[in-house]
């Protein structure tokens, strides 16, 4: 096991994920799974968290932590650092839910990226939010955006683009993006690369709100079917997925191994504090 994964100074703690002289702190408890600390937050004060970010205008970067995240991050130590520098890491996937339990430090709530594509539409719609979509194969955001459109036809959607997080396109994504002056960036190019590069360019894009979210643009353009909404509450969107997308089972991998990682951390942590 990599060194630090079970490090009692990255235990729960509450910490200051954000501060305004105005409005004050926000002070909020992240509870380490894997080493890397993870917000205990509910979708409600996530957005609430966000409004206050793109109000700020400085550039913030959120990532959606889920199992085969933290699986990757074991092996990869520059998206390990990702991870921990991240401005806000919320819990996302029923196995983080799972370790917070284990733990005896329950998450409160899963904050899946693809619900808070679709609330942040809403919430645009309602404060004029401006949103910039960047990923997916060509066609696939415009789609996600039309479909966006019909549900809240007042959302300000600022840009569409495909793209590749590659050295030679990445000044003329970011001269895109900056051109459209959004608060809120959607990056979909799969883990861990666009949370690599959100990093590597968060400065130089300027966004309040950067947050890489995988295939939610598949799902919101129907391209890819999303679990029943039952399903998801179960906590079997992974088993619906991995039936209706066969291929995915090598990465599915990650989570059998994730549970006895998460296991092993468990019982260190009930020994520290015992002691």
């Amino acid at each position: 096991m990599k060194q630090g994964m079970f490090d009692r100074n990255s235990a729960s703690r509450y910490q200051t994920i954000y501060h305004d002289k105005d409005e004050g702190a926000w002070l909020v408890q992240r509870i380490a799974v894997l080493g890397v600390p993870i917000a205990n937050i509910t979708e409600d004060e996530t957005v609430a968290l966000m409004g206050e970010m793109i109000a700020s205008r400085r550039p913030h970067h959120v990532v959606t932590v889920n199992p085969e995240f933290l699986m990757e991050a074991q092996r990869n130590g520059a998206f390990r650092r990702v991870l921990l520098e991240a401005d806000l890491a919320l819990p996302d996937g029923v196995g983080i839910l799972i370790a917070g339990h284990l733990q005896g430090c329950p998450f409160r709530a899963r904050v899946a990226g693809s619900d808070l594509v679709e609330r942040l539409a809403a919430e645009s719609a309602r404060h004029g939010w401006r949103l910039y979509f960047l990923g997916a194969a060509p066609g696939v955001a415009e789609q996600a955006i039309a479909r966006l459109k019909t549900r809240y036809p007042t959302f300000q959607a600022v840009g569409a683009y495909a793209g590749s997080p590659t050295p030679e396109e990445t000044p003329d994504l970011i001269a895109r993006v900056r051109a459209a002056q959004p608060d809120v960036l959607f990056v979909a190019y799969g883990h861990p690369r666009q949370d690599l590069w959100i990093a590597a360019n968060k400065e130089a894009l300027g966004v309040p709100v950067m947050m890489g979210v995988g295939g939610a643009f598949d799902f919101l353009a129907g391209i890819v079917p999303r679990a029943p909404r039952r399903m998801r509450q179960m906590g079997l969107e992974w088993l619906y997925r991995l039936y209706k997308q066969p291929w995915r089972w090598r990465r599915m991998l990650a989570l059998p191994q994730f549970l006895v990682l998460a296991t092993l951390e468990a019982i260190h942590r009930r020994k520290e504090r015992r002691r």
